[in-house]
């Protein structure tokens, strides 16, 4: 088998690098990856509600246009600019979930990759994709051409 239809090196386990540890470092990388995830709605929510806090502009304007001065000044007054959890507007929910939770996520999934396997990632899919590749198919390359 040539050079070419094995994974790269870095997709490799080191020597001595057991089933249980590439589990391990794998399941932990799901865990991150799944996060992520989460970090992506955390970013939509900090979007949407800014948006529609915005778009709470034009309805007072309309409301007043339309002589419903009350209901006008209590959206303007009461729900305009308002907090979304106590004490934080949503940017305040994303920088603690930046700086805090995922951060350390993170870096523990950093730290226990480089101490196992020299910070090598992916290892659990890397052995999947050889598992189960057809070799010698086109689609199924162990890597792209001239890597």
């Amino acid at each position: 088998m040539g050079q070419q239809d094995q994974p790269d090196e870095r997709h490799r386990r080191p020597a001595g690098v057991g089933d249980d540890t590439v589990e391990a470092l794998g399941k932990l990388s799901e865990a991150l990856e799944t996060v992520e995830r989460a970090r992506g709605h955390l970013y939509t929510l900090h979007q949407l509600v800014g948006h529609a806090d915005l778009m709470l502009d034009d309805a007072v304007e309309k409301f007043r246009a339309a002589g419903h001065d009350v209901i006008a000044d209590r959206i303007a007054t009461d729900l305009l600019g308002r907090n979304v959890i106590a004490g934080r507007w949503t940017f305040q929910i994303v920088e603690d979930f930046d700086d805090g939770y995922y951060a350390l996520f993170r870096d523990l999934d950093r730290e226990a990759r480089d101490e196992l396997v020299a910070g090598r990632r992916h290892l659990y899919e890397a052995e999947m994709k050889e598992r189960r590749r057809t070799r010698g198919r086109p689609g199924h390359e162990a890597r792209p051409a001239g890597e």
